[in-house]
């Protein structure tokens, strides 16, 4: 906990500009002395609920909004899906509101047959050419170009070329699901 209360101190001062009050005023609205003010902003003075919860009231915010989370660790360890010939890379932890993936399609001579489902999609080509077949047309994407559209819209994505494509795929829930689950699952 002891790393988690250094921050009430700052926190406390940057909730104080962000409502646009000095030391003096914020203090006298809550009761105390400015010193006292300056003191627990500066980390000089202990932090107890008693001078806490009278500047939590006046600058509109809760205790836990002084209290620094308990820091987790951001990597992303998922699983790697293979489906389809692709590998697709999951970018965003589970649960995640929009699934984030690295999917390398593998080279194709023909386009696979174009799909619908709820949603959107938007991707970036990070390397080959992804030949994206939308309604009826058929574009080649190539390194640096990105494209979003409504996955209501028959679609297909494949690697033109001889080489595999490899893109950032950003899709909603039911994208994910149509992306990420193989026909067994």
């Amino acid at each position: 906990m002891g790393g988690e209360l250094k921050q009430v101190g700052v926190r406390l001062r940057a909730y104080r500009h962000s409502r646009g009050l000095t030391l003096d005023e914020l203090a006298e609205r809550a009761g105390m002395s400015a010193s006292t003010l300056s003191r627990l902003e500066s980390g000089k003075r202990q932090a107890s609920l008693e001078l806490l919860l009278p500047l939590t009231r006046q600058l509109g915010i809760g205790l836990d909004d002084l209290v620094a989370p308990t820091t987790v660790d951001p990597r992303v360890r998922r699983p790697v899906v293979h489906r389809d010939g692709m590998v697709i890379a999951p970018l965003a932890p589970e649960g995640s509101s929009v699934g984030t993936y690295k999917i390398t399609y593998p080279p194709a001579k023909v386009a696979p047959d174009p799909r619908v489902h709820d949603g959107y999609e938007w991707f970036y080509v990070l390397s080959g050419k992804l030949r994206l077949v939308l309604g009826d047309q058929e574009l080649i994407l190539t390194r640096g170009e990105a494209a979003e559209f409504d996955t209501r819209v028959p679609h297909s994505l494949s690697a033109a070329g001889g080489r595999p494509a490899q893109v950032i795929s950003i899709f909603n829930d039911d994208g994910v699901r149509m992306h990420t689950h193989t026909a067994g699952s």
